[in-house]
């Protein structure tokens, strides 16, 4: 099947399956927002955002290169590797979970937040955060070995729908708000939990997609780490980027201003999995055809998923400004004044999708630690933008700070992966291309 095809059907599915279980995501917000109030709405962003960004340490950045390796080792069918590497990853995740349950409640009294609502629920937020890293790791690893449906659809789908039933059996059966509120956490986070366990199994039972034909070598730790640990900080500065926007906000916003935006961002993630999901299905090629150092077939797999992403997130962009009112109404009538920050925001997606997947690039060249100067310089323009803005221009300040520091590190990657891969990863390259190929007249 050609690669148009395949992204058409895979991606197509796999946003389509994201979308769903997003939908129920945000259904969920809505109600909590209709029956607890805003205020618990904004606790529940915070908390989230909280797990987002413990989930992605936990594995000390193992998953974010884990779609990287697993390509690569059944390529090679070095089964020995790959076990090696899994087997690593998980003890990562262990290990910080462990160091979580005995400093984490130290940290919250040490930074003031002893009373807050995120120390309040801290264990549920504690199992949250372990069955996410989980997840990420085994989602991560299976679609390396070109099994994206079960690598993304156990968070994508299978915990949307688990949290919308949790939801309305804690929210039907317990009056007090709070208590409702905590009841659902503790049973979201075994649910969870669950999920993760399923999931791990099926990896076990997909090992057989690597082969064990290339000789024993040692294992790659040290190239492991190399790659993993900038990783670590480009993810959750780029993923979760806006969980971390919400941490800065939340001295600055109102509760209910925190609440609109919270939701905004939500929604952006949304809409940027439609663009995430080319680059999932892509990606395996892209690392195979490094492996297998065909430079020419590299890219010319990059060019080609840097325009759908280009062509998905324009689409995306209009669809969400002409919908935003009707889909924030849903949250109650003082959510609609989050409609032009959330238009705002999805524009920063396309500049993203404009230039491209640098940092990934930069990794695969073995140049990790170069995409750290942009993303630094992005999160310092976060900071002052915020500051700048937010109080003047409230909600929209907050989106315009996102945008400008969104482009500003966009932009620095671009040029570094230009400058040190010598590979141009924006859509200019692929125009470049198309306009040598056109024969002269």
């Amino acid at each position: 099947m050609s690669l148009a095809r395949r992204l058409l059907s895979q991606s197509t599915i796999i946003f389509g399956g994201r979308l769903f279980g997003a939908g129920l995501i945000f259904l969920v917000q809505a109600f909590i927002a209709r029956f607890w109030g805003a205020a618990i709405l904004g606790e529940y962003l915070i908390i989230m955002a909280v797990v987002n960004l413990v989930s992605t340490v936990m594995p000390l950045g193992f998953q974010t290169v884990s779609t990287y390796f697993a390509a690569e080792y059944r390529a090679r069918g070095d089964r020995r590797q790959f076990t090696a590497f899994l087997m690593r990853s998980y003890a990562h995740v262990a290990l910080m979970f462990v160091i979580l349950c005995l400093a984490g409640p130290l940290a919250l009294e040490l930074f003031g937040l002893g009373g807050s609502s995120l120390a309040q629920h801290f264990m549920p937020v504690a199992l949250l955060g372990l069955a996410a890293a989980v997840v990420y790791v085994s989602g991560n690893v299976l679609i390396g070995i070109k099994r994206p449906y079960a690598g993304l659809f156990a968070d994508g789908v299978f915990r949307p729908m688990m949290m919308m039933t949790l939801f309305f059996a804690c929210a039907l059966t317990i009056a007090e708000p709070q208590q409702s509120f905590g009841t659902m956490l503790w049973a979201v986070a075994f649910g969870y939990l669950a999920i993760a366990v399923g999931h791990f199994t099926i990896l076990m039972l997909s090992l057989s997609r690597v082969e064990d034909t290339a000789p024993a070598r040692p294992a790659e730790v040290s190239r492991w780490w190399r790659f993993a640990t900038p990783w670590v900080l480009i993810t959750i500065a780029t993923d979760y980027f806006f969980d971390i926007d919400l941490l800065l906000l939340a001295t600055i916003l109102e509760p209910e201003e925190l609440a609109i935006f919270g939701v905004c961002t939500r929604i952006f993630a949304l809409v940027s999995f439609g663009v995430s999901a080319v680059y999932f299905v892509t990606f395996p090629d892209m690392f195979e055809s490094e492996a297998k150092a065909d430079r020419q077939a590299f890219h010319r797999k990059v060019g080609e998923a840097n325009l759908a992403a280009s062509v998905v997130s324009i689409g995306l962009f209009i669809i969400v400004a002409a919908g935003a009112p009707f889909a924030l109404s849903i949250f109650g009538p003082s959510f609609t004044s989050g409609a032009v920050p959330m238009a705002i925001l999805c524009l920063a997606l396309v500049v993203r999708a404009l230039l491209g997947p640098a940092s990934m690039v930069l990794s695969i060249h073995d140049r990790p630690w170069s995409s750290l100067p942009a993303v630094a310089l992005g999160m310092v323009t976060l900071v002052i933008g915020n500051w700048l803005l937010v109080p003047s221009l409230h909600l929209t300040g907050a989106a315009l700070a996102a945008l400008i520091a969104i482009t500003v590190w966009s932009i620095g990657l671009w040029l570094i992966a230009l400058r040190l891969a010598k590979i141009d990863v924006s859509i200019l390259q692929w125009l470049r291309s198309r306009r040598a190929a056109v024969p002269a007249e």
